[in-house]
């Protein structure tokens, strides 16, 4: 059965779909930090590699300054070795597309070319690989290339400047070239949807808030990838200042508690979104919207 696409809804006046762009696996160890397996498990199955299977979900928004894609997965770029590494089932199936993201963008009635806005949370391969594309003739090239491509400034000297333990996230064909449009802090981007820094996993990574006619949701990225790893502690071992992350998740909570956010997973392989809860003395989702 070919795999569902798409997730339309509306925040306020504003159209939104939920694009599916693929899957990976990684390592269910390392997703969920110093979490024992035996907790961790029983939200999430691991296969025999023990990894676990991850949406690459990106965000399509229609805004009257022209299409928004919120994060672009992980692309075409890598070779058999990576995309076996990290089990990547994101090929392309229509009319030559170069990855499934291309499919669920036309299956909303859009192409790439259509695309006004690109804004990568972060510079992660599964997040900005999509950014470039590899063409029919070989070259890698701007998938997008009629956008204006947006990121934090941080983000970008952050990804440039690689150390053993950053460098394997960081893949420069992804985001080499590419004509950033820098923002510095929590910014509004267009009217109605506004970066905020959610540090923690890298320190400039943001979050992306849709705001419109009283509603408002958030996009969080690998601020809190799964609805797994919605309790405060649940950090991936991949974060690289944890604490950070605790902190930033806390902060976030109370607005999105008291705001009524509908909060999008990027990473949750069933979960598309949900809005927050308390559940005894943690947060639990109310009315997740699940993927057919």
């Amino acid at each position: 059965m070919a795999p569902r696409l798409s997730t339309t809804f509306k925040i306020g006046r504003l159209t939104c779909h939920a694009l599916e762009g693929g899957t990976q696996r990684l390592d269910g160890g390392a997703m969920f930090g110093v979490v024992p397996k035996v907790l961790w498990e029983r939200r999430i199955r691991a296969d025999e590699r023990n990894r676990i299977t991850l949406a690459l979900r990106c965000l399509l928004v229609e805004h009257d300054d022209g299409l928004v894609l919120i994060d672009t997965g992980l692309g075409n770029k890598e070779d058999a070795k990576f995309m076996d590494i990290y089990g990547v089932q994101n090929q392309g199936t229509t009319g030559g597309s170069p990855t499934q993201l291309e499919d669920a963008l036309s299956a909303v009635g859009h192409r790439p070319a259509d695309v006004r806005w690109v804004i990568n949370t972060h510079l992660h391969f599964d997040h900005a690989g999509g950014d470039r594309c590899r063409d029919a003739s070989g070259q890698v090239v701007l998938a997008f290339p009629n956008a204006r491509y947006v990121v934090q400034k941080g983000e970008l000297d952050f990804a440039r400047h690689t150390n053993e333990r950053t460098a394997g996230s960081y893949l420069p064909h992804n985001f080499a070239d590419v004509p950033f449009q820098l923002i510095d802090g929590e910014q509004e981007i267009l009217p109605g949807i506004r970066g905020i820094p959610t540090p923690g996993h890298v320190p400039y990574h943001q979050s992306i808030l849709i705001d419109s006619g009283g509603e408002k949701a958030c996009f969080l990225a690998d601020l809190v990838p799964t609805s797994a790893h919605l309790p405060l502690p649940w950090i991936m071992g991949y974060d690289v200042q944890p604490l950070v992350t605790l902190e930033t998740r806390r902060r976030l909570y109370g607005r999105a508690e008291a705001e009524q956010w509908l909060l999008l997973f990027e990473h949750d392989p069933a979960v598309i979104s949900g809005r927050l809860g308390r559940d005894g003395k943690g947060f639990g989702l109310v009315q997740p919207q699940v993927l057919g």
